[in-house]
């Protein structure tokens, strides 16, 4: 299978001030009858078609399903801002395995393993602390990709000073220039992988032409409220969380990442589920799964 399907799941609303329902998309790749299913969700300002290289490796063995976090890709903006928030994210997802269930026919859990990148590791970590019977899933296998609890506010303030500012293009080839010029720590890519990631970052304008990003400017709202104090108010909690883990946890680092750092990752590796700790040279934040040393420590890890 080379192309994935376009699917959607309709969501409860994402706060009090926000009640109205909204659309979240998903890209289904392999036997959607398949009871092995495997959930990859994307990094902060990213959409599900990031995993398209690892969909296409492990579609043989799996329902893949790649979400677009809301305000991302084709899933609906938000009318109120405030719900572009981790614990928002989680209930779309409970409405997503939900949705995977019921094209089962299936009452009992799913027996998920979960693959999450920056902020869809953090998406995963909030959802595993649901109880089966609440999300629909059992989490069997659980792969981190350049995430922890303890994050490095440089990098915070790093991805600040890009996320949400207003962008227009001439043409696809402009449009990946700048999206590599803000992407640096992924890696090296060739010229076609790095278009191939950048082409579904970006959408025609709705007026004067041109080319803007996919994703709805206001998922910057929230994070900017973010500093050194929030972040380290979070990391106690984030720890216990992480030390709660009853599955196998393998943890993803580019040795060069600004965000999450080697000693939190050596820490992940000690405590908690223990995860195993993979490193790759000369990327930083995030390994892009697209590599085929990447894509072989992760199959390996879910196959196993």
């Amino acid at each position: 299978m080379t192309q994935p399907r376009l699917r959607e799941v309709t969501c409860p609303g994402a706060s009090r001030t926000d009640p109205a329902t909204h659309r979240m998309a998903y890209w289904s790749w392999g036997d959607e009858r398949n009871p092995r299913v495997l959930i990859c969700v994307h990094g902060l300002s990213r959409q599900g078609r990031d995993f398209d290289h690892l969909a296409r490796t492990l579609a043989r063995h799996y329902h893949v399903v790649c979400p677009d976090v809301v305000g991302r890709g084709h899933s609906d903006w938000l009318a109120d801002p405030k719900g572009y928030q981790v614990f928002g994210y989680v209930g779309d997802m409970v409405a997503l395995v939900q949705r995977l269930k019921a094209e089962r026919g299936q009452s009992e859990p799913l027996e998920t393993d979960w693959v999450g990148t920056s902020m869809g590791g953090l998406i995963g970590l909030a959802f595993s602390t649901l109880p089966p019977e609440v999300s629909g899933a059992r989490m069997r296998r659980f792969v981190l990709n350049d995430v922890g609890p303890r994050l490095r506010h440089e990098a915070i303030v790093r991805i600040g000073e890009y996320l949400g500012q207003p962008m227009r293009f001439d043409d696809e080839a402009q449009a990946a220039a700048y999206l590599r010029s803000i992407s640096l720590g992924f890696g090296p890519h060739s010229d076609e992988d790095w278009l191939a990631l950048s082409r579904p970052l970006l959408r025609p304008a709705a007026e004067g032409g041109g080319l803007i990003l996919h994703y709805d400017p206001a998922i910057a709202e929230p994070f900017k409220t973010m500093n050194a104090d929030s972040a380290a108010s979070g990391e106690a909690m984030l720890w216990q969380v992480y030390d709660a883990l009853r599955c196998e946890v393998l943890l993803l680092r580019g040795a060069d990442s600004d965000l999450l750092d080697r000693d939190t990752a050596v820490a992940m590796s000690e405590r908690g589920p223990r995860a195993q700790l993979v490193e790759f040279a000369g990327v930083g934040h995030a390994p892009t799964l697209v590599a085929p040393d990447q894509i072989d420590v992760v199959s390996r890890f879910l196959l196993a």
